[in-house]
């Protein structure tokens, strides 16, 4: 008499019973987080069909979206687990001041927004540059330590910027983007006399916040340096203008998403973002007269020299 196997129906009952609501939640908000950013990849890389509606890549999005909605489901036992500790590190981080909720919501936005508006990029090859003209004259004019550049950077630091809360990791970079705030709001652009270059001291140019791109880059050097800033300034033809080191690129996601969504939303609404990478792979942001936020376009793509001011 042939044998049947037994069937053990608790178990089959087990398998089959349907997962917690709970479970689907959780992987559903998980897998969006994941899908978001590999769809932005997929969006400027791939081919645009030019399907009705944008349709290829709605279609995308939900493919992406199930894949991974699939594959986190199957290890969803390990994946809640991970979340559990995860979210209670957060709280851990949170409670005592250290890495928390906000923390994480803001380097997601800022990945997020970086990757979904790329800023422009341009290399300078340092070793190739000639000579910085009026060099220690130039050197000379940032007076930094004057008490009266210094006194003028607070200012700025004081009415500009002063209530962002949350950035404390770039709180030196916003202080530095006030007083960038404050001398290009004023700044009214006067020439040189014609028998030469007159290049004026930072302290006299706060006098009237008046003169050429050389006056102007001096009183920006001088003054981000006076906070604790790292300035520079760029040669090109018949033309200096300063710049920023902002740090390294994954500190640009964050720089980024500050100038765009918190501090200079209204002046860099549908532009890019200008700036340097050099040897070091450390990222430079143009600060000039002409650009009413930080990394403006550039008045001038050719760079002559480099002056750093350490």
């Amino acid at each position: 008499m042939m044998k049947f196997p037994k069937i053990d129906f608790p178990q089959l009952k087990s398998k089959l019973q349907v997962k917690s609501p709970w479970d689907r939640i959780i992987i559903s908000l998980l897998s969006l987080l994941i899908t978001i950013p590999i769809f932005i990849i997929l969006h400027q890389n791939l081919i645009d069909l030019e399907w009705s509606f944008n349709l290829d890549r709605v279609f995308i999005f939900i493919f992406v979206f199930a894949a991974i909605f699939f594959l986190l489901m199957y290890l969803r036992t390990i994946i809640i687990l991970c979340i559990a500790v995860y979210l209670l590190m957060l709280f851990y981080g949170t409670v005592i001041g250290n890495y928390g909720f906000s923390e994480i919501s803001e380097d997601y936005n800022s990945m997020i927004y970086t990757m979904s508006d790329n800023p422009y990029p341009q290399d300078i090859i340092v070793a190739k540059l000639l000579p910085f003209p009026n060099k220690t004259k130039i050197i000379n004019a940032i007076e930094y330590q004057n008490p009266r550049v210094r006194n003028f950077a607070i200012m700025a630091t004081t009415k500009h910027f002063k209530g962002i809360r949350g950035y404390s990791d770039y709180r030196t970079i916003i202080q530095c983007f006030a007083v960038f705030k404050e001398i290009n709001g004023r700044w009214n652009y006067v020439n040189d006399p014609k028998e030469g270059d007159y290049i004026a001291t930072a302290s006299e140019s706060l006098d009237y916040f008046s003169g050429d791109c050389d006056d102007h880059s001096i009183l920006m050097a001088a003054a981000i340096r006076s906070i604790g800033g790292t300035p520079r300034l760029i040669h090109t033809k018949g033309h200096i203008y300063p710049e920023i080191l902002i740090g390294s690129t994954i500190d640009l996601e964050k720089v980024n998403y500050l100038i765009k969504n918190v501090l200079f939303t209204k002046e860099s609404y549908g532009k890019k973002l200008h700036y340097h990478i050099d040897e070091r792979g450390q990222v430079w942001m143009n600060l000039d007269y002409t650009a009413t936020y930080p990394g403006g376009p550039f008045m001038y793509e050719e760079i002559l020299g480099a002056l750093t001011l350490n």
